[in-house]
């Protein structure tokens, strides 16, 4: 029972399915760039997974006390002292170690980049929250950076396809984290987190720009077909996903409804794997 527990433990406190949904988004980047062999992709998807786990587990121990105030995040490990601080750093330095060791085992470039994701998340984007609303487009940086690791993890260079790929996650992430924001808005109050993209809160204004992001992620979604990547079937594709999620931003604008910002949020977490495997079908299958 004890060890249940304590494995229960380690999954919050690295947050293991938001890290694993971290890992479909660079297996998507890997493929895409062209894929290679099978232990290339274990160091890719392993290796991602650790270094996102040392990130999430940075942000519990920057955030314990305020983790304490949130319906959210009292049940995690360090606020409710199921794990101790020498063992959280523990886990943190290990996971990145071995992380940062298994992605230069693919390149440098795919290391350096992984680090970078660490650094900006852990050091700017966390103790940010409780400054600005511009905080989540500074988390969106690092929060882009999977699909563009799985490609250059491929490439070895920073070139268009990569930040093609960058781009397109980056943008998502607005109206993602904002509909999030929005549903736990008032737990998030309790901590002096400010992460709507207004400081009138759950406003008219809040909506507008979360519709905004939203629709911009429309031309957005294309780069990959301006830039000859992709064909016709990835336009039709991303341009319909793009026009359906972009319903779910106008619905909560019209209503300002905290059910229309869960449905935004789930319609996020539909919409990215979605796209990005039609790139890389797209790729595979139609573009020639």
């Amino acid at each position: 029972m004890a060890k249940n527990s304590k494995i229960k433990d380690y999954g919050l406190f690295t947050k293991f399915r938001l890290s694993f949904s971290v890992i479909i988004s660079a297996l998507s980047g890997f493929l895409f760039a062209g894929g290679g062999t099978w232990m290339e992709a274990f160091y890719l998807l392993v290796g991602g997974l650790l270094v996102t786990a040392a990130s999430n587990g940075s942000n519990q121990i920057w955030e314990k006390e305020l983790d304490k105030k949130m319906l959210r995040t009292e049940k995690r490990p360090l606020p409710r002292g199921s794990m101790s601080l020498a063992e959280a750093y523990t886990v943190v330095v290990v996971s990145l170690a071995v992380g940062s060791w298994m992605l230069f085992q693919l390149n440098l470039n795919a290391m350096i980049l992984g680090l970078v994701a660490y650094v900006s998340y852990s050091f700017i984007y966390t103790p940010l929250k409780q400054v600005t609303p511009w905080a989540v487009i500074v988390g969106a940086f690092p929060g882009a950076i999977p699909p563009m690791l799985g490609a250059i993890a491929v490439t070895n260079e920073f070139s268009a396809m990569p930040g093609a790929l960058f781009f397109v996650q980056f943008v998502w992430q607005l109206p993602h984290f904002w509909a999030i924001a929005w549903v736990a808005h008032e737990d998030y109050q309790k901590a002096n987190f400010y992460l709507l993209p207004s400081m009138s809160g759950k406003s008219k204004t809040s909506a507008f720009r979360i519709a905004l992001s939203a629709l911009l992620l429309i031309p957005f979604s294309l780069f990959p077909w301006v830039l000859d990547f992709v064909g016709p079937f990835s336009v039709m594709a991303a341009s319909i996903l793009g026009l359906i999620f972009f319903l779910y931003a106008y619905k909560l604008y019209l209503t300002l409804d905290d059910k229309d910002a869960k449905k935004l949020m789930f319609a996020s977490f539909i919409y990215l794997p979605l796209i990005q495997f039609v790139y890389v079908i797209d790729k595979y299958f139609f573009f020639t």
